[in-house]
């Protein structure tokens, strides 16, 4: 049973994300480029929903805040959210638009080309307008999960912006730097709307490319520094193979990477996010929080699709004691 079943319906949300849905359309045959691919999968995709995906898999009750076309898609990620757990009440459709659905390679261990559809000129989930937000649960839930993203658009930009004012400080906030270039004319524009954005956050995460976006500064403790700065309580700072560098109020922590043979990197991002915000909301120290989200990460870049590959607590906890059996 999904630990979402015990709360009540009226209970405030643990987590609640906000941004990019689609359908993820991943070949069966890896190595090859989508022309000679001969089958596919589909999946639930979009960052910030594979992170309501990945928290409710830790027992969190989770809700994500998208739009969807109205078309038989949309009906697929109502159906896929509830089946993982998610609550899709915020979940509605944008009339004339399609769900935008995403291609991509799998070249292991580190080539994964995307290729986004139905996302050009917008997307049903940037249409999300700021007076159809339901702002009393935003600011009552524990977790809340926003993208940069979001920012990228009107009226997303000003919808995300103000789902930020209305935590007014309480809780968890957190801002997935998750800069994609083909969503922005500049890495300037993305770093002023960043700005606007950052002192609203307790946590801020992404890689280095993400952070010097972010903040104009490549260097993990530059990077993170600036971060906390900015008015961010943790900041998180993802170096791929040099592992994680997490940096709050007591101090600097760093955690190496967990090995496993890659299949497929999309998700292990969206992993670390919603494991993130399980130990978060557990109350752990911020190195066992980053030991915790770097071994889920790490189990779905050994999975080929992202949502469904999400792990239970009860297999990050495994991985975790045969990394620990290993060192």
């Amino acid at each position: 049973m999904n630990g979402s079943a015990s709360r009540r319906p009226d209970a405030p949300f643990e987590v609640v994300t906000m941004g990019r849905v689609g359908v993820d359309v991943y070949p069966e045959q890896t190595g090859v480029g989508l022309d000679a691919v001969r089958s596919f999968g589909k999946f639930l995709g979009g960052s910030p929903t594979n992170v309501a995906v990945a928290a409710a898999r830790h027992g969190r009750r989770t809700a994500v805040v998208t739009r969807t076309g109205d078309d038989p898609f949309g009906t697929f990620v109502h159906r896929a959210l509830r089946g993982f757990g998610v609550d899709d009440r915020y979940v509605a459709p944008v009339a004339g638009m399609p769900t935008p659905v995403t291609f991509c390679e799998i070249h292991p261990p580190d080539d994964f080309p995307l290729y986004f559809y139905g996302r050009d000129p917008s997307a049903p989930d940037l249409r999300v307008r700021a007076d159809e937000l339901d702002l009393d649960a935003i600011a009552a839930a524990d977790v809340f999960w926003v993208t940069v993203t979001g920012l990228c658009q009107e009226p997303s930009r000003t919808a995300t912006l103000e789902a930020l004012r209305a935590r007014d400080g309480r809780g968890i906030t957190v801002i997935d730097l998750d800069y994609r270039p083909m969503f922005w004319s500049s890495r300037e524009e993305a770093r002023r709307w960043v700005a606007q954005a950052l002192p609203h956050a307790t946590v801020a995460a992404g890689n280095l490319d993400e952070w010097e976006t972010a903040v104009g500064v490549r260097d993990p403790r530059a990077a993170a520094k600036a971060g906390r700065d900015a008015g961010v309580d943790l900041a998180v700072v993802k170096q791929g193979p040099e592992g994680v560098l997490a940096v709050d109020g007591t101090g600097a922590v760093q955690v190496p990477p967990v090995p496993v043979e890659v299949v497929n990197g999309l998700g292990a991002g969206d992993a670390f996010g919603g494991a993130l915000c399980h130990g978060l909301l557990s109350g752990w120290d911020t190195e066992r929080v980053m030991r915790f989200a770097n071994a889920a990460g790490a189990i779905v870049a050994s999975r080929l699709s992202c949502s469904d590959a999400m792990p239970t607590s009860a297999e990050v906890e495994a991985k975790l004691g045969e990394t620990a059996h290993v060192g």
